[in-house]
């Protein structure tokens, strides 16, 4: 009897196991899609989109209108993470997550098709906005449910680190971003601009047909199956978190503000460097560099947080990222190649990495299970929103003096004070049991 017992239970652990690891590639996938298409849009926008979709003139001026479109989608992501979580808590994560795959691959290739400002006029850059919007729906959920997914079919006492491949999925979909685009930016400027900035925006249904196969192979999590069988799910996901769970939506706003580190660098920081001489392309490599390890990293460092506590690698980390910045914009002004890509990867891959692969696990923890989806989108929003627009802000404060680029700084590490804030706020969750987690919601 006792034997059978242990057998069972072995094999109910290796069933565990093998959801987890299927969940985790799930969200590796996804996150690679939709941060492929989301940082290809990046880089297109720092390095073409100005010439090709706006009026010619003032380069500056274009380029603010550039970085514009690429903001908009960070106001559609809290719209998509209220319509998405709320179909996430009511229907489930994995049937949300495939329409959120689907948007995001659908609104990249067709992006890659349309005409430019000669051709169409300010219908280009107006459908170039529609699309980025749909992106920017898409983008408002897939952390979250990727995030919530894994964590609620992660191990216990493994929560971190099966929750952080989402994180390592965006690692690699920056990676592919720049890998697509460094043939482009090699090509002659008339070829780039006239269709080779075109095929990365293609490529992006490759990866779409692998994860969206993946994903719908995929189960809904055990303890989100109980609340669904039982009819416990409640009507309005979005209301009852803020009724139920106000100190943990703002906890996670605070801490959201981590993002801007890596946005700002990906955007505002490959426009600032090649204004001041470095090669686009080197800045590409230095990208896909510090990405490569950060694949690695980001887990091992979830790892950590699940031995030691989310709070001190998060907050570690935050702070890193605030004090390097400084030394990331030094170097890029005095074009050092060598201590770019030392600066650029000790960031993205050490002290970023720190903060970032915690927090898939961490802030879906905070929530009860039947408002996860919402409160973990939503709350995350708040700092994505922002983080948007810093490469707008950036632009305009620097200006046309590029020794200017403190103001540029100021704006990360003002944001990593606000995300310590939130973490020394919030709960510390890594060892508290899977159905203990959240405030009560009846």
């Amino acid at each position: 009897m006792t034997n059978t017992a242990t057998g069972a239970g072995i094999g109910a652990e290796q069933r565990q196991l093998k959801r987890a690891k299927k969940a985790a590639l799930a969200a590796f996938l996804g996150g690679a899609l939709e941060y492929y298409d989301f940082f290809i849009y990046a880089t297109a926008a720092s390095l073409v989109f100005s010439k090709i979709f706006f009026p010619s003139g003032d380069p500056t001026v274009a380029l603010i209108a550039s970085f514009a479109t690429f903001g908009v989608a960070y106001v559609a992501r809290p719209f998509g993470a209220v319509v998405f979580g709320h179909l996430g808590d009511k229907i489930g994560r994995k049937n949300t997550l495939v329409l959120t795959l689907v948007l995001m691959g659908s609104a990249t290739f067709l992006i890659g098709v349309l005409p430019d400002f000669n051709t169409a006029g300010y219908w280009a850059p107006a459908l170039l906005v529609l699309l980025r919007l749909m992106q920017g729906l898409s983008a408002g959920a897939e952390t979250a449910g990727a995030s919530a997914l894994s964590t609620e079919e992660a191990p216990e006492g493994r929560r971190g680190f099966f929750a952080s491949f989402a994180m390592s999925g965006i690692s690699a979909g920056i990676v592919l971003a720049s890998l697509a685009f460094l043939p482009v930016a090699a090509m002659s400027e008339a070829d780039r601009l006239a269709w080779g900035w075109r095929i990365p925006f293609w490529l992006s249904l490759v990866v779409l047909i692998v994860a969206y196969l993946v994903r719908r192979s995929l189960e809904e999590p055990e303890v989100f199956e109980e609340k669904h069988d039982h009819g416990e799910l409640v009507k309005l996901p979005f209301a009852k978190m803020f009724k139920t769970h106000p100190a943990q939506f703002f906890q996670v706003a605070l801490m959201s503000f981590e993002t801007v580190t890596n946005t700002f660098m990906q955007s505002f920081g490959l426009a600032y460097a090649v204004s001041v001489g470095v090669p686009a392309s080197t800045m590409l490599w230095v990208s896909i560099t510090g990405n490569i390890i950060a694949v690695v990293s980001q887990p091992f460092m979830a790892w950590l947080s699940d031995r030691y506590g989310r709070r001190p690698i998060f907050i570690t980390g935050v702070l890193g990222s605030g004090v390097m910045i400084f030394v990331y914009f030094s170097v890029i002004s005095t074009g050092n190649i060598p201590m770019i890509f030392l600066t650029s990867t000790l960031i993205t891959a050490g002290t970023y990495a720190m903060s970032n692969a915690i927090y898939p696990a961490w802030f879906s923890e905070l929530f009860n299970v039947k408002v996860r989806y919402s409160g973990m989108a939503i709350g995350l929003q708040v700092g994505i929103l922002c983080a948007g627009f810093t490469p707008l802000l950036g632009t305009a404060l620097v200006g046309a003096d590029k020794a200017n680029w403190g103001p540029a700084a100021w704006i990360v590490a003002a944001s990593s004070l606000l995300a310590v804030a939130g973490a020394y706020w919030a709960r510390e969750t890594s060892r508290t049991p899977l159905r203990e987690l959240g405030n009560s919601v009846r």
